[in-house]
């Protein structure tokens, strides 16, 4: 086994904490670039499961729709443009566990930092015009020293609400960093096959994901 097929293997035992391939992952082997749309959303819901049991979520929605917003996230949707999806998404299903019509761009927001897919723009606390700027980093720096929302708008002069709403974005970021981004970028590398296109996939399409996880010993700790 070379080291990017290694590189894939601890990839997929970090994220997932499993040392096997599900039956899933199993029936559908091989590649992520060959792979059809079904098989990289299995791979997908798995890591999405892996999320909430390690973190837990902030809405009702299930595995399926987080991963409709993960792949809105790589394929340049808008959060609004992702809800619009989700709706339809919900509509058409006789068992979704959440009114369509309560699905909005915040909606999406929250599932998308939920999964670590924070975007630039999550982070412009010093450019959206809202006349009480402030520098993120700051922000960032006071969350993760334990301050309060209330604390950090004395700090910052901002008001508890806006700082509220970039302090969340703030706790993604220090959640991700300290699983060293894998859930980030094994989303990434799951949908933008320009990303993984003649290095991790190439191994993957050679040796299959299933060979790449066998026989691993691992003790990970995010």
């Amino acid at each position: 086994m070379d080291e990017k097929t290694a590189d894939l293997r601890d990839l997929f035992v970090d994220t997932t904490g499993s040392e096997s391939v599900t039956e899933r992952q199993d029936a559908a082997r091989g590649t992520l670039i060959d792979s059809d749309e079904a098989s990289v959303d299995a791979t997908a819901r798995d890591l999405v499961a892996a999320m909430r049991e390690r973190y837990g979520f902030s809405t009702d929605l299930d595995d399926d729709a987080y991963v409709l917003v993960a792949r809105g996230r790589f394929e340049d949707d808008d959060d609004a443009e992702t809800a619009a999806a989700l709706r339809d998404a919900l509509t058409e299903r006789e068992d979704a566990n959440v009114d369509p019509d309560a699905v909005d761009a915040e909606t999406v927001r929250k599932m998308r930092l939920d999964l670590h897919l924070v975007r630039d723009a999550d982070r412009e606390a010093d450019s959206d015009g809202a006349g009480d700027d402030f520098a993120y980093a700051d922000l960032k720096r006071l969350t993760g020293a334990g301050n309060s929302i209330v604390e950090c708008a004395a700090e910052l002069g901002a008001t508890p609400d806006r700082v509220a709403r970039y302090a969340a974005v703030a706790r993604t970021d220090i959640a991700s960093t300290r699983a060293n981004d894998r859930f980030r970028d094994t989303f990434r590398d799951l949908f933008t096959d320009a990303d993984i296109e003649g290095s991790l996939a190439s191994d993957a399409r050679e040796d299959g994901l299933k060979e790449a996880t066998e026989d691993i010993e691992t003790d990970v700790s995010l």
